[in-house]
């Protein structure tokens, strides 16, 4: 079959992705060497809104990308995805064109990839900061054993003595929202409402009983990744990452915001290796709105 032109292919349609795209969704992630990550892709469709081009050879999708709304403060945009076969045609930049003719006024964020950053720059976008992704088998310095107690008592310094955490429960979504408000700069019920089911585990924090910080992990590839995690302090971070590790004997791959070199040198120190790097990027907007002293690592570089 004739391959149409580059000309041809920027002029191919966008639609709107749906549930009836996850499997096309995933054999793009499989394309480009990602993890298929169904799971990831029904969240994302069902609590943002997916664009998709077509293939026309009919196989599948050429390329896609995501939206993620947060009111009027910004829009997180992620999972732009070309196929291998159509790289370097124009797609990426025709759907990103797309997405902020789409968005108007409502500042964008996303996380660039280095091959990425170029087309992004191009288009307006600046630099604000960067994540650093780990992955690995966590270890468990020191551990006694395996029992019901949290893990965190004994890989954690003296300062996180009065921190517990236990696995989150159905009336704890109020609070979790009240302390990600002013963290993550914007209302985020839609997706913290969908952490129960999303997540293979959901934990808080507490101190005293009050609420100081939360985490989940959920499953991506052979590895579970941690995010969000939200937290007071880099020992409540340790204290949830420690008791999301023991609940699972896959790897464990979390994006780090590189700001907090305590949690990614404690995390290295146990473990997990530096994988790769991506560049947080803006536009309409100097910086991510929030608190990024409590905010430790995204659900997802998708959705911010």
């Amino acid at each position: 079959m004739h391959s149409p032109s580059p000309r041809s292919l920027v002029d191919l349609p966008i639609r709107r992705l749906n549930r009836g795209d996850l499997v096309p969704c995933a054999d793009l992630c499989e394309d480009r060497g990602w993890p298929r990550d169904e799971h990831r892709w029904g969240l994302l469709l069902s609590a943002g809104t997916g664009y998709g081009i077509d293939a026309p050879d009919g196989k599948g999708l050429a390329a896609t990308c995501l939206t993620m709304p947060y009111g009027s403060e910004f829009t997180a945009v992620g999972m732009m995805l070309v196929a291998g076969r159509y790289a370097r045609q124009g797609i990426a930049r025709r759907l990103m064109r797309h997405v902020m003719e789409t968005a108007g006024d409502t500042p964008l964020a996303l996380y660039a990839t280095e091959q990425g950053q170029p087309l992004y720059e191009n288009l307006g976008f600046s630099p604000v900061g960067r994540a650093e992704r780990v992955g690995g088998r966590f270890e468990t310095i020191g551990s006694g054993g395996s029992g019901s107690t949290s893990p965190a008592s004994s890989v954690l310094p003296s300062a996180a003595s009065s921190v517990t955490t236990r696995p989150a429960a159905a009336d704890d979504l109020q609070a979790m929202v009240r302390l990600d408000l002013p963290v993550f700069g914007t209302d985020r019920t839609h997706l913290l409402a969908r952490l129960p089911a999303f997540a293979d585990r959901l934990q808080v924090a507490e101190d005293h009983g009050d609420l100081v910080g939360y985490a989940a992990l959920w499953p991506s590839g052979q590895a579970e990744v941690v995010g969000p995690l939200i937290a007071r302090d880099t020992a409540t971070a340790q204290a949830l990452v420690a008791a999301l590790a023991a609940t699972t004997d896959r790897p464990l791959r979390a994006d780090v915001d590189a700001r907090h070199k305590e949690l990614l040198g404690w995390l290295v120190e146990r473990g997990l290796e530096p994988l790769s790097r991506t560049t947080v990027m803006t536009y309409g907007i100097p910086d991510l709105p929030g608190d990024a002293a409590h905010r430790f690592a995204p659900l997802t570089v998708a959705t911010g």
